[in-house]
């Protein structure tokens, strides 16, 4: 499936989106904030068990937002700034946070390979996911900031939530550049790949969620998810809801009874 710069192809039980626009460096225009949400309808109707998303080429996985004169949303957002109304910059960003929002909030765990330059926007769509892979010739840059501007695709709290708030000061305030041996020892990024195959081992590490219980999986990460928002007993409280959740589903008679048998779990998809 492809809309408008936004590409999604199913390997099996995992998709992968791309996004698709190279010759900007996969900057965002308001097409493809469209049609990120075009996407994401179609992955709510047929679920995949894991989710990669990555960018298209080998120099960037997203620029971000595409500041150029031939982009509308940039002049909505000057024209906010020049008369002093809120209105056009309030719509942009309510357009973009619609979209982003929605795609992360889909129920499956969601992995970025990063195979270039994350700018931007692009550093916030990969902190917003649930695990990163990255290119060792990578690079990730809150860049916002340099252009008199902020994170506003939700990248700014995710990035606190994911380093801690000092570090995402760092960071944010800094718009320095920050390279794969960094990223991993701030625990920016799960995993630095070799060079050239961080979508072969992001799929790789999806195809390793994708063998286990959905419910189980989906189960555990609404927990993740949600903990970071949460008093820890409040948290404590809703694994404990969960766990009871998923063994009343029923799926968990097929992981012992596979363990028991000593054989491979296959456990049936959600529908």
């Amino acid at each position: 499936m492809s809309e408008e710069g936004i590409n999604l192809e199913r390997k099996g039980k995992i998709a992968v989106l791309t996004i698709d626009r190279p010759q900007r460096r996969n900057a965002f225009n308001e097409q493809m904030f469209s049609g990120l949400e075009k996407v994401t309808g179609e992955l709510k109707k047929n679920m995949p068990r894991c989710l990669v998303i990555t960018g298209a080429g080998d120099k960037a996985f997203s620029a971000g937002f595409d500041v150029s004169p031939d982009n509308p949303m940039v002049s909505n957002i000057a024209g906010s700034a020049g008369k002093q109304d809120s209105a056009p910059a309030e719509r942009v960003i309510g357009q973009v946070r619609k979209a982003v929002d929605a795609f992360f909030s889909l129920p499956v765990p969601i992995i970025a390979a990063i195979n270039g330059l994350a700018y931007g926007g692009g550093a916030e769509l990969s902190v917003r996911c649930d695990m990163r892979v990255m290119d060792p010739d990578a690079v990730i840059c809150f860049s916002e900031v340099r252009l008199g501007l902020m994170p506003d695709w939700g990248g700014g709290p995710a990035l606190v939530w994911l380093i801690g708030p000092s570090r995402a000061a760092d960071l944010i305030l800094t718009a320095r550049r920050v390279e794969a041996g960094e990223a991993l020892r701030l625990g920016l990024v799960n995993r630095v790949s070799k060079p050239g195959q961080s979508l072969e081992e992001a799929v790789s590490l999806a195809e390793m969620i994708a063998v286990n219980g959905p419910r189980a999986v989906g189960h555990a990460l609404s927990v993740i998810r949600q903990s970071m928002n949460l008093p820890f007993r409040k948290a404590l409280d809703l694994e404990a809801e969960k766990a009871v959740s998923l063994i009343m589903s029923g799926e968990c008679i097929y992981g012992v009874t596979a363990f028991l048998e000593k054989k491979k779990p296959e456990f049936p998809d959600i529908v």
